[in-house]
This record gives C-alpha cells, sequence and structure tokens, in this order.
C-alpha cells in the first residue's frame, strides 16, 4: 500500500515559520488534489489548504491565506506547507491527505499520512 509520509513538525515561537513536507512512499503516486488537515485538541478537524496538482492552484482556509503556502514537488507525489507567522491556534497535528476529487478531499475520504504535531508557544 502507498503510504503519506509527513515529516517537519515540531516546537516553534509564535510568529515564527515551519515548513511540513508529505512524500508518498511511490513515485509514481499521483492524486489531483493534495493538502493538508489539522486538528488541534479538542476541536474538529479541518482542511488548511490543498493544491490542484495538474495546475498547481492552491486554495487557504481563511485563517491561514497570506501566512501559509502549499507548494507540490516537481513530481506529484510530494506537496509541502510553508508556515510563515505562526500563531498559537496553529497549534495542532497536522496530517497529508490526497484525493481524487475536490469533495473526497474536503470530506477528508482519500489518503491519509499519520499526521505531524506542530507546536506554537
Amino acid at each position: 500500500d502507498v503510504q503519506l509520509v509527513e515529516s517537519g513538525g515540531g516546537s516553534v515561537q509564535d510568529g515564527g515559520t515551519h515548513r511540513l513536507s508529505c512524500t508518498a512512499s511511490a513515485t509514481t503516486y499521483s492524486r489531483d488534489f493534495m493538502g493538508w488537515f489539522r486538528q488541534a485538541a479538542g476541536k474538529e478537524r479541518e482542511w488548511v489548504a490543498y493544491i490542484y496538482t495538474p495546475t498547481r492552484m492552491s486554495y487557504y482556509i481563511d485563517s491561514v491565506k497570506g501566512r501559509f503556502t502549499i507548494s507540490r514537488g516537481d513530481a506529484r507525489n510530494t506537496v509541502y506547507l510553508q508556515m510563515n507567522k505562526l500563531k498559537h491556534e496553529d497549534t495542532a497535528m497536522y496530517y497529508c491527505v490526497a484525493a481524487t476529487t475536490f469533495s473526497a478531499f474536503v470530506d477528508g475520504r482519500g489518503d491519509w499520512g499519520q499526521g505531524t504535531q506542530v507546536t506554537v508557544s
């Protein structure tokens, strides 16, 4: 089975920057919609950003617009999330998610990584 593997989680100071990476275990893996969900303690999960991999168009939730940037590697099996101006409320477990359709992505019905914790203090 193909796995999505996240890396880059850790602790960062308020206002700092951090970068997450997600790579699918198969180099031939590709999904039209790849992105990131997060879930903070005691809160529902939410999608944060996604990229339409064929065109590299990206989309964000309002709370991270202007601060986060999602990008795709040269191969379509890798995505990154550059997080700038981090806030305490960005603290969460971040999950890489990939799906073949938009609805599957936003509904969380795609492939999931194991998650990586980002803590802003």
